[in-house]
């Protein structure tokens, strides 16, 4: 249920801007070292360029908790266009997130992140396994 402060009343829970910035690039420090998703991501985002990707990514995560009306991109478009992205990659995403989440945050914001973000990358990994799939073959329900 969004929190109703003043301040914000359509915001999802009580987390600031400067730590959804903070997480996000606690974050894509660990995904840089990453085994398998650090290869990944290394493939669509120049060494140079991962200022301009945590903001944009910063800016997807305010305007999802926040509100703030920040972002204008299509991720899921953004991860279909990319076949080396694959939905076995978005449990170890989300794996890593929480993680990130844990270590940066008090519990009650880790967790209320972690259920939005849960719900975001599986509706990713549902949305790539079925834009990818044959036409003439039955839904693939998992």
């Amino acid at each position: 249920m969004p929190d109703t402060t003043p301040d914000n009343p359509l915001k999802r829970f009580d987390i600031t801007a400067d730590q959804i910035n903070h997480v996000v690039t606690a974050f894509y420090a660990q995904i840089r070292r990453h085994a398998t998703l650090g290869p990944i991501f290394a493939n669509h985002i120049a060494a140079t360029d991962w200022p301009e990707h945590e903001d944009k990514i910063a800016r997807f995560w305010r305007n999802a908790i926040l509100r703030e009306k920040s972002y204008n991109g299509n991720p899921m478009r953004e991860h279909l266009t990319r076949p080396d992205v694959k939905a076995e990659h978005f449990p170890m995403w989300l794996d890593l997130f929480h993680q990130v989440l844990h270590e940066q945050l008090p519990d009650h914001l880790a967790l209320s992140w972690a259920a939005l973000a849960d719900r975001i990358g599986e509706g990713f990994r549902a949305g790539i396994v079925s834009m990818r799939q044959p036409k003439d073959q039955p839904p693939k329900l998992f």
